[in-house]
């Protein structure tokens, strides 16, 4: 029996068109997150390890809706998912293949549940987006659309009982994050018609939305850069208070997302013109350093 049925049989997942439709779930997230598949199984619980998934699997599907297609295609699209979704969570179930391993998550993890229905309510901001005048902005984006989507998987990996520090803390690290992948993929959303900087870091550096299109690499550019990795290095150290929140089985997992984190920071770091031409990553030795070292501690504190 492979690592896979264990975790199904682990989770208690025993019906078998429901073993399937989980594993179809994840051989979907391999394609497009290898390496969360790989870290969910090294790292978590085996219990665990199946809900995790679907919860990605379902963000997944919800981004692909929201970025997929023209804007009035996008918003019909949504839309019925969206009722589908919240019918589904408020009990009417589902014969849909992609919802019936969040429902059966759902019954497993009842806070599940708020998390789901919060972000349905917030992910159609991400459809009208259209980039952010000032950082006020960019904050507000956070709580209505990239906190509560992160909530979705970090439900499953927080604790019982009263969850305000856990989720307040959630909110640092997804701030960090969120200017994070806005940074690393600048080049890819300004292929895209998106700003993802909010324009008052521009004007201060006396940098315009054409010196990024074009790729300039000025000292300004530089520096405007620069500036909002600093931010995100800043707020990423605060945010490393949720590991202490956190089941310690789940940690080695929350350790390893802060980390991939701070690797890409370092490797957008280490050559920040680049970022006006491709998207930033983690290094892979590092990448597997990084696993390789949470892996151990999980071990540990199984035993």
């Amino acid at each position: 029996m492979g690592s896979w049925e264990k975790a199904l049989d682990a989770a208690g997942i025993g019906e078998p068109g429901l073993r399937e439709d989980y594993g179809r779930q994840r051989r979907r997230v391999t394609r497009y997150k290898p390496e969360a598949v790989l870290a969910a199984r090294l790292l978590l619980p085996a219990r665990l390890v199946p809900h995790v998934i679907a919860a990605t699997a379902y963000m997944h599907r919800t981004d692909s809706l929201l970025d997929s297609g023209p804007p009035d295609g996008r918003k019909a699209a949504y839309a019925r998912w969206e009722q589908e979704v919240a019918d589904g969570l408020a009990g009417g179930g589902t014969d849909h293949p992609e919802l019936r391993p969040l429902l059966n998550t759902v019954a497993v993890h009842p806070a599940l549940r708020e998390a789901a229905l919060e972000h349905l309510a917030g992910a159609a901001a991400d459809l009208d987006f259209a980039g952010f005048a000032t950082e006020a902005d960019y904050q507000r984006y956070v709580d209505a659309y990239s906190l509560p989507a992160f909530m979705v998987v970090a439900t499953l990996l927080g604790p019982d009982g009263d969850r305000t520090a856990y989720r307040s803390a959630c909110r640092t690290f997804i701030d960090a994050s969120q200017r994070l992948d806005f940074v690393s993929d600048l080049a890819e959303d300004l292929a895209d018609g998106r700003l993802t900087v909010p324009e008052q870091y521009l004007g201060a550096h006396g940098v315009t939305r054409g010196d990024l299109e074009r790729g300039r690499n000025l000292p300004a550019v530089r520096a405007m850069v620069t500036d909002q990795l600093d931010r995100v290095d800043r707020t990423l150290a605060e945010g490393r208070a949720v590991v202490g929140l956190v089941p310690p089985a789940h940690r080695p997992m929350v350790r390893c997302m802060i980390g991939l984190d701070e690797l890409t920071s370092r490797a957008a770091r280490a050559d920040v013109p680049a970022l006006l031409r491709r998207s930033a990553g983690p290094a892979r030795p590092a990448a597997l350093r990084l696993l390789g070292r949470e892996y151990l501690r999980a071990r540990r504190t199984r035993r």
